[in-house]
């Protein structure tokens, strides 16, 4: 599985040179639907986790809302098996193509929802890297493997992370079975097994962290010599400066809020963009990004499922969950950003 970014339409850096020394290497995920194991870099596989290692939980406190009853993370797998056995048969036509009386009965059942749970909660994969596979910034010395799990509940800012540097050779017994949290607030939080196929490109700053005097340049109409087909601002922010999806490296995409000072909370130095995990591939203003692949043959989605929206995640309502790192000392906090 392989997948290429359709080259930019123009090199922005002929126009505005400055642009030049900032760019930056980004390497794009492209999860797709799989069957990851342990020895593979995925989003929301099994990890290669030690068996003598404690596996990670959240104490809380966890937001509650409105919601007072859950779902399991089987729970969410049967009704996507249910949902995707329902669409297989959408071809078909007439009474072969409707929802059967017992998958009906299933998703009833499962919607009922079950109880909220008490005492820590396990936390949940969210993606596993080889450096053999996917560059990785940021890493101390002798790792190779990084791992990133979250809390499948709210916290009052964003999904709460932890993440995990590790050598994958010094790992000689592997954990078989991890816990997995008796109920998940939103099956946004539970990832569908993907691989990845990464793909390297290269990204600018967005629009608002130019300095004043370049973002006057590209925002000028005057500088693009006819070669911008919509307002100077949007066209660089959407189609030249950074890549959308799930990522390593690159630059910070905002959207939510302004450019805001990323500053590493035990030392004070400027924290890198290392992971992005987005909700979607690409959206309607970002549509210039999608693989040429799948332009030609589209991954299957689910019914209901956002366009672009492989891993059935969903941060904040379609957000991405930016997480940087100190590049000083990467046993420092990691910093999570929501935009």
């Amino acid at each position: 599985m392989s997948f290429t970014s359709p080259p930019r339409p123009l090199d922005v850096t002929a126009l505005f040179p400055r642009l030049a020394p900032l760019a930056r290497t980004a390497t794009r995920l492209h999860p797709r639907p799989g069957s990851p194991t342990v020895h593979d870099s995925s989003v929301g596989g099994p990890l290669l986790w030690p068996d003598d290692e404690p596996w990670p939980h959240c104490e809380g406190p966890h937001e509650r809302g409105a919601t007072s009853r859950v779902l399991s993370p089987e729970d969410i797998r049967l009704l996507r098996d249910n949902q995707a056995a329902i669409a297989s048969r959408r071809h078909l036509g007439g009474p072969l193509s409707r929802p059967a009386p017992e998958e009906l009965d299933t998703e009833r059942r499962i919607l009922q929802g079950r109880p909220w749970p008490e005492g820590p909660v396990p936390l949940l994969p969210v993606a596993q890297l080889y450096a053999r596979d996917v560059p990785l910034p940021c890493s101390p010395p002798g790792a190779d493997l990084l791992q990133v799990l979250w809390c499948p509940f709210d916290h009052p800012a964003h999904p709460r992370t932890a993440v995990f540097w590790r050598s994958a050779a010094s790992v000689t017994d592997i954990l078989d079975t991890p816990p997995e949290p008796p109920a998940i607030k939103s099956q946004g939080y539970l990832p569908q097994p993907s691989l990845l196929a990464p793909e390297q490109v290269t990204e600018y700053p967005a629009f608002m962290e130019l300095d004043t005097e370049l973002r006057q340049e590209v925002g000028d109409p005057s500088r693009w010599d006819g070669s911008c087909p919509t307002a100077p601002h949007e066209f660089y922010e959407n189609t030249l400066s950074t890549s959308p999806g799930w990522k390593i490296g690159g630059w910070s995409r905002w959207g939510v809020s302004d450019p805001m000072p990323r500053c590493c909370p035990e030392c004070g130095a400027e924290a890198l963009p290392f992971l992005t995990i987005a909700t979607l591939e690409w959206d309607a203003g970002s549509d210039s990004w999608a693989p040429e692949e799948e332009r030609t043959n589209p991954t299957p989605l689910l019914p209901g499922t956002p366009p672009a929206n492989f891993t059935l995640i969903d941060i904040v309502g379609g957000s991405n969950l930016q997480l940087h790192a100190c590049p000083v000392d990467p046993s420092h906090p990691h910093i999570e950003l929501i935009q």
